[in-house]
């Protein structure tokens, strides 16, 4: 794994290129704390940092063809790098490392951008060719490692993160109104936006052209599902059963490969469980598993980790979280996170590959995408029982099927059947949305807009963020089952976008640990993707086909028990007796006017809300931590003021390849 940076300009780099390039890579090295390298010529400035986990030995990067005409940083891994490498041995492509990176280059070199429909893997890489002076720029499937890029004075700048990108001269960050409501609809912006002013993603499943006459982007990769009613997967239950576990059990053992130990994180749920037992099967010795606990019981699954883990026989490490783990490490998550958060969850997960990182581990196997694929979230149940109930919208008896949705939502607890109406039944009947599915989750985050100042408002003024995903859809969209539809969004809005950044690699890759999801090889994707609802959503019961699967493989405690969404304290991490100095410095209302982002007034009555109320909803958790986030982040970004140390120097530069004339 590793942090990659560029940039590129036609008519001539800076003269300082080498100096601006080591800062811009200093502030991500922990992407890649192992080695580091620069290439530049005249037109083009190319830097890696590398966390080294195949090929140890050599692989560095850049690394080029042995004629020195293309030229590649690759943050990621291709996790069937041998199968291709023997594909090309045979057409006569000849190889001088054993790296992941030199197999995709030359992939690259006699497929094109074809060569992306081959590589099963997470990726996000950049490639120079020096004689036709063009920049080729690619992401994998959902996203999994990050890209981003900006123009500034005709210069092109590109790099993993956010942050390496605003090292560039003149380069300033600013907020894009309308992104942040996105973040304030969906917790995410919509790909390709960023939360900042003219910074761009490179979206998940693209590639990017670039030449001295033009730029393209192009769509190389999407989900699709079979049209409602058509035949997707033909094969009996049994029968898919065992395809998705060959599918699975092949995914795990290719993300076993490594030159270092690779452990696993263990929840103590169905999907980390179901991982652990699959590397159990297939590999030899003793694997070593952590798990994130906490000291309030609302979140706590340390029984279920410690069951799982004796069951599996791992060597297990337990990690407790607590709240003022939270509040302490909050800053801290934001700068790495680049985008405001609307929960505390992105923080124990840091904490937890801190914990990894100080065992000295460099990979951890995840469950992540399990849920997504094969229709384990409540989000999913919901919309089936809403739908149903959508039929006969008067009746008692329809609705009461929600009572076992969400029981941590304080409002609900009592079985108050008339809040409980009140709130599953917003637009019930609308049922013909293309986002019927998620209408009642945009709506409920969304009212957090309420927050924001007047000024905020005008610059919105009237965006709208439900009306912009539907220009995402997938052409086909319409014409898929409500259960494949709601997946779809999950996938490609919240599973991308938040997931797999907030919580996935910028949380390892800020510990330098890099994590790798069985659940979201694209084989296994694309397969339950065919896969009849009913397989996957067996009348209520979710992940069916998964638990079936499992059957004798993990003890019944952890197949039969209730999906518990993966929550952290909030108001109880930041509004303590000795509340960490930040948060009074961010919220405070001289803090609030200077960013000119909220409310004053409302944000201290929430605040007021918080400190006295014995009941504090969950949407009031969400408001504290957006607002706080945001202003934690217009702070690190835009007036460079972080509450910690941050690197400044880069180490470790193994060489730098000056090709200037």
């Amino acid at each position: 794994m590793c942090g990659i940076t560029g940039f590129l300009n036609y008519r001539q780099l800076p003269a300082d290129s080498v100096p601006i390039l080591k800062k811009m890579l200093a502030c991500i090295q922990y992407r890649g704390p192992d080695e580091s390298g620069i290439f530049l010529n005249n037109q083009v400035a190319l830097g890696s940092v590398r966390l080294s986990i195949i090929d140890i030995s050599s692989g560095q990067q850049p690394l080029s063809t042995t004629d020195g005409q293309y030229w590649i940083v690759f943050n990621g891994e291709i996790f069937n790098y041998l199968e291709i490498s023997r594909e090309l041995t045979t057409l006569g492509h000849r190889f001088s490392t054993e790296s992941d990176t030199e197999v995709l280059l030359h992939a690259w070199l006699e497929y094109g951008a074809d060569c992306l429909n081959q590589l099963n893997g997470q990726f996000a890489f950049a490639i120079w060719d020096n004689i036709k002076k063009e920049l080729f720029l690619a992401r994998d499937r959902v996203g999994i490692r990050p890209l981003f890029y900006t123009w500034k004075n005709n210069t092109f700048i590109f790099g993993s993160e956010i942050k390496t990108l605003l090292e560039y001269p003149q380069l300033q960050a600013d907020i894009n109104p309308m992104a942040l409501s996105q973040v304030f609809t969906f917790w995410t912006t919509l790909s390709p936006k960023s939360v900042f002013k003219d910074i761009l993603e490179l979206a998940p499943g693209h590639y990017m052209h670039i030449s001295s006459e033009k730029t393209e982007i192009k769509q190389w990769w999407q989900l699709h599902f079979p049209a409602d009613g058509l035949p997707g997967y033909r094969g009996s239950f049994n029968e898919a059963r065992e395809e998705l576990s060959a599918l699975l059990t092949d995914a795990v053992k290719l993300r076993l490969r490594a030159d270092v130990p690779v452990a696993a994180y263990l929840s103590g749920g169905l999907d980390s469980s179901a991982t652990t037992a699959l590397i159990k099967n297939v590999a030899s010795g003793s694997l070593r598993t952590f798990s994130i606990g906490f000291e309030d019981d609302e979140f706590d699954e340390t029984s279920f980790q410690q069951e799982a883990s004796a069951y599996l026989k791992t060597r297990h490490t337990p990690f407790t979280c607590k709240k003022d783990d939270i509040g302490y490490y909050f800053p801290q998550v934001i700068w790495h996170s680049e985008i405001p958060i609307l929960r505390t969850a992105p923080v124990p997960m840091f904490c937890l590959s801190k914990k990894v990182r100080e065992n000295n581990i460099k990979v951890v196997i995840t469950g992540e995408g399990a849920d997504e694929m094969l229709a384990g979230y409540d989000i999913f149940k919901e919309t089936i029982i809403r739908n149903f109930w959508s039929r006969q919208p008067h009746s008692k008896y329809r609705p009461l099927l929600l009572n076992k949705l969400y029981p941590y939502l304080a409002q609900f607890k009592g079985r108050n059947q008339a809040m409980l109406k009140l709130f599953y039944g917003y637009k019930l009947e609308e049922t013909s949305s293309p986002f019927y599915s998620h209408l009642l989750r945009w709506k409920n985050t969304s009212n957090i807009i309420s927050y924001f100042s007047g000024d905020m408002h005008a610059a919105i003024n009237g965006h709208d963020s439900i009306k912009e995903a539907g220009k995402l859809l997938h052409k086909d969209f319409n014409t898929w089952n409500k259960l494949s539809q709601a997946q779809w969004l999950e996938i490609t809005i919240f599973m991308s976008g938040y997931l797999l950044c907030s919580q996935g690699d910028r949380m390892a890759m800020a510990n330098s640990v890099e994590g790798r999801y069985p659940f979201l090889d694209y084989r296994v994707m694309e397969f339950a993707a065919t896969l009849p609802p009913d397989y996957k959503m067996h009348g209520l019961d979710e992940k069916y086909i998964l638990k079936q699967m499992m059957q004798g493989q993990l003890p019944d405690s952890i197949l039969k028990r209730p999906k518990q969404a993966y929550r952290a304290p909030v108001s109880k991490s930041f509004m303590t007796e000795k509340p960490p100095a930040y948060v009074e410095e961010m919220i405070a209302p001289e803090a609030l006017k200077k960013t000119g982002l909220f409310n004053i007034e409302k944000t201290q009555k929430l605040l007021s809300k918080i400190k006295t109320s014995q009941l504090v909803s969950e949407m009031d958790n969400m408001a504290l931590s957006g607002i706080l986030s945001t202003q934690l982040l217009h702070s690190q970004f835009i007036n460079k003021n972080a509450t910690f140390s941050l690197p400044t120097q880069l180490s470790n530069c193994h060489r730098i390849i000056d090709q200037r004339t």
